[in-house]
């Protein structure tokens, strides 16, 4: 039998991190992934069911909500051990409680609201009340907890009683609980008596994070892929369900070109030599956010587009179709300057040609108007090829 060692056994110790250990992403963590596969599909066909500007506030705010789920569950991840059976067990609880709001998504503005920000408040407020005493022995590990569970305390108000408010009573308080969670992450969760998160607490690894939020960008293109796959109207010509199919597959294609054109390929080196890593920490979230609005919104185009290629295009419409990639550009453009320190002329460039092009596309076919995004697209990855084609790979920019 072994000999018995005066190290504390695994199972006392805290599930914290060994900073020496491996951090790659495990299999619970992309099956916990697989709920954002339904949110997304759900926010995106919701948004073009009655197309206006409540709608489309509602859609951002659920989206909000469930991106904060999968972002701050990362975290813990990248600051845990997942290995450990108890982070196990909190991430199995964080993907029913997000499975459960994903159900509330089509009612979350009329009869199902409690059961979406119930499950919203149950996720942040559970957790903290599940770590606190787990990192016990950790004390500033613990008083990070507590920070974060206070925060989330006070934005359980307004959730709940938005929940119980109607119209854009609960819209109005919804934000502001939104703000409140948002805003806390930004400022590290200042709390009186306790202070900040510090700096070395909010270090991340280059090879987890940047890996998880690259997954989840994945995951949303999932979204236009199924809608491409799955919505077909029968009531044009076979060349005109052909021709939607095929611009919105080229779409999703040079969204993930544009991502992954070497902002993507280079962000674990980015922040492996950052001497601040809480940099990316504070601005990915609300970058990728950006993005992924962009893709679930171009999403919600293609629904459009399938289901109805001929006719004039309605401004709603237009407003989606073109709206997807200019969100997702100007959230591009954000995540450039987070690796680069620069944005390339491409990302404000296809945003200006795209509002350039929209008087015009009002007069055409949606399927046009798809077509126009597509070309749009199509020149800033050109521009991105052309940029960096004879020369050598471009190094991320050093810390300030």
């Amino acid at each position: 039998m072994p000999t018995p060692t005066p190290e504390q056994p695994a199972e006392r110790r805290p599930p914290v991190r060994d900073p020496e250990a491996p951090r790659r992403v495990t299999l619970l963590e992309l099956f916990f992934d697989l709920v954002y596969v339904v949110a997304l599909s759900l926010i995106s066909r919701g948004l073009v069911t009655g197309i206006d500007w409540e709608r489309a506030v509602q859609a951002l705010i659920m989206l909000m909500a469930l991106w904060w789920t999968w972002a701050i569950t990362t975290l813990v991840t990248d600051m845990y051990d997942p290995q450990r059976p108890e982070i196990k067990l909190l991430i199995v609880g964080v993907m029913f409680g997000a499975l459960l709001m994903t159900t509330a998504i089509p009612e979350a503005f009329s009869g199902r609201g409690l059961v979406f920000a119930g499950a919203y408040v149950a996720i942040h407020l559970g957790r903290g009340l599940f770590l606190m005493p787990a990192v016990r022995h950790h004390r500033q590990t613990q008083r990070r907890a507590a920070r974060i569970f206070i925060w989330f305390a006070v934005s359980a108000i307004p959730w709940l009683v938005g929940a119980t408010a109607s119209g854009h009573a609960r819209e109005t308080l919804w934000l502001v609980a939104l703000g409140i969670d948002y805003l806390g992450f930004r400022l590290a969760y200042p709390v009186p008596g306790l202070g900040v998160v510090p700096d070395a607490q909010r270090n991340v690894t280059a090879e987890h994070l940047s890996e998880r939020y690259q997954q989840f960008f994945i995951i949303a293109l999932g979204d236009a892929i199924l809608v491409t796959g799955t919505v077909f109207s029968l009531h044009h010509s076979e060349a005109e369900n052909i021709g939607a199919f095929a611009i919105a597959f080229a779409t999703t294609l040079l969204l993930w070109r544009i991502y992954v054109h070497k902002s993507g390929e280079l962000l674990p080196h980015a922040i492996a030599m950052s001497k601040q890593p809480s940099k990316f920490l504070n601005s990915a979230p609300y970058t990728h956010l950006l993005m992924v609005a962009g893709v679930v919104t171009s999403a919600a185009g293609f629904d459009l587009v399938l289901l109805e290629p001929t006719g004039r295009t309605p401004p709603a419409w237009l407003a989606i179709i073109l709206g997807g990639p200019a969100l997702f550009l100007t959230g591009r453009a954000a995540f450039e300057y987070e690796v680069f320190s620069r944005v390339s002329v491409s990302r404000p460039g296809g945003v200006l040609a795209l509002l350039t092009l929209a008087p015009f596309l009002l007069y055409l076919a949606p399927i046009y108007a798809a077509l126009g995004t597509t070309l749009v697209l199509a020149g800033v990855a050109v521009a991105d090829h052309l940029r960096s084609r004879g020369r050598p790979p471009e190094s991320p920019a050093p810390p300030h």
